[in-house]
């Protein structure tokens, strides 16, 4: 019998001449491609189909297919800013039916005196409008509405009446609410100021109501993977519609998917309000960052968080998320941004926090999952960070790979069985000497570590009923994270 380990060259053949057969199961070194999932609601002059995911031509191809004022273009704008290279994908929201669009206005109450420029900020997008002295405050008014409207990306469509400005929401929904209208963002230090003379009145917005339901679209994205999930949505019925979709007894982390991905999502409210929401969350993957008083509006929070974390992790998932650039994003006024102490309470609230620059710049202090108690209601931190999710998805995929090439088409025996070499023949201690060696190569390569605590608790064993099956234990401990230097400084006096 051929010790050479044929699978389709038949033993028995007789025919003359020279015949090759490949085998591909000691070559596998691919990676999964890791893709992105912007979920986002979409305007009537969008073309692409609701609830039917489809990937990203770039951002004119979100214009065409979002509408270029909807929520879905303008959350692909930011997440590219902050992620130019990664496979991304849409996921298209219709407004809801029966949903209601948040207005607003800015009334013009006095006219200027001085000549100067308005520097008006929606949704943190800056619209200029020169103005001077004694000009009509409905004069204003219509310039300001045209200014609006002539942006293309603003996600608002302004109405004049007399002195008056209306707003409307081009997407309905809860998503309107949290446009926010406010002039002068960067102050007169950047040359910003309101005209002498002219005064305004702010309508903030608000009657938004009815987000999309979810169920539908989540269930059409089907077997593709999709490991950053850009989720435009905070209110509890949303939230719950994506932990249902990861879900590791029936979604996409169960044993018999294997699809996994990490929802990323960011909230804009008041310290309590920030609390109250992380307490009534616990999901490991499931990530909200918190913030209040930033022009700009959670979604676009949402896809400049989900864009960092997926150029850090593909890179390498065990390098911390923190100090990472949110591009794209204004930060919220000083007086609004969170102290040291608050962050330490919102850490622990299942909620994640960020710092700003001096330069303003929004970064990430520390990115960390909902989850906070076992099923026993008992404080846990085991999938308390995001990095740990990720690492361990990377060591899943490393060792199925490794598994699935190499005995995709194995004979099994007991251990002390001696097969020949090229026998095809594998025993459980065959298969326990290649996961040594490969979590050797993993440690080494500096993914994991324990290499001789992992050796001494590895299980790999026949199983006792099924005996085509083997069962397995991998004591994994992937790599830690470097957060916090703690310094006490002992100081002498001469």
């Amino acid at each position: 019998m051929s010790t050479v380990p044929f699978k389709v060259i038949p033993a028995n053949l007789r025919l003359p001449g020279a015949y090759f057969e490949l085998d591909n199961s000691q070559a596998n070194t691919a990676q999964a491609n890791q893709r992105a999932l912007i979920i986002g609601q979409i305007t009537s002059t969008g073309t692409a189909t609701p609830n039917v995911p489809v990937i990203s031509g770039g951002i004119g191809d979100a214009i065409t297919q979002g509408g270029a004022s909807s929520m879905l273009a303008n959350m692909v704008s930011a997440y590219r800013l902050n992620d130019s290279f990664g496979e991304v994908w849409y996921l298209p929201l219709a407004d809801a039916v029966g949903a209601t669009a948040a207005t607003g206005s800015i009334a013009f109450t006095s006219a200027p005196t001085a000549n100067g420029t308005i520097s008006l900020y929606i949704a943190g997008i800056l619209v200029t409008v020169p103005v001077t002295a004694s000009q009509a405050t409905t004069a204003i008014a219509t310039a300001v509405s045209a200014a609006i409207n002539a942006i293309a990306n603003m996600p608002v469509t302004a109405a004049v009446s007399t002195s008056t400005v209306t707003l409307t929401a081009d997407n309905k929904g809860l998503c309107g609410n949290e446009i926010n209208i406010q002039f002068n963002y960067y102050g007169t230090a950047n040359g910003e100021s309101t005209p002498a003379g002219l005064a305004y009145t702010i309508t903030a917005m608000s009657g938004g109501t009815t987000n999309p339901t979810l169920t539908t679209a989540l269930g059409n994205l089907g077997n593709m993977t999709f490991d950053f999930i850009a989720n435009p949505y905070t209110d509890a019925t949303s939230l719950d519609a994506v932990k249902q979709l990861l879900n590791d007894q029936t979604g996409r982390w169960s044993f018999n998917q294997q699809l996994y991905g990490h929802s990323f999502g960011a909230y804009a409210g008041t310290f309590a309000t920030q609390t109250t929401l992380g307490l009534t969350r616990n999901n490991q993957h499931e990530t909200i960052l918190g913030f209040y008083g930033s022009p700009t509006p959670s979604w676009i929070w949402a896809a400049a968080l989900c864009a960092q974390v997926a150029v850090s992790v593909r890179a390498d998932p065990g390098v911390p998320l923190q100090y990472l650039p949110l591009q794209g994003v204004l930060a919220p006024p000083v007086a609004s941004q969170f102290l040291p102490n608050q962050r330490q309470t919102l850490l622990y609230d299942g909620i994640s926090t960020f710092t700003v620059l001096q330069d303003g710049t929004v970064q990430t202090e520390n990115i960390i999952t909902t989850y906070q108690t076992n099923t026993q209601g008992v404080p846990d931190s085991s999938y308390l960070e995001v990095e740990t999710m990720y690492q361990l998805v990377l060591e899943i995929r490393t060792f199925l790979a490794m598994l699935t090439s190499k005995y995709a088409r194995c004979k099994l025996a007991d251990n002390g069985s001696k097969p020949a070499a090229g026998s095809n023949l594998v025993t459980p201690n065959t298969i326990a000497a290649d996961i040594r060696a490969k979590y050797a190569e993993r440690n080494e390569l500096g993914f994991v570590q324990n290499v001789d605590e992992f050796n001494a608790a590895l299980v790999v064993q026949r199983n006792g009923v099924n005996t085509n099956r083997v069962d397995m234990l991998l004591p994994i401990v992937p790599v830690n994270q470097m957060r916090t230097f703690a310094n006490l400084v002992q100081f002498r006096l001469q």
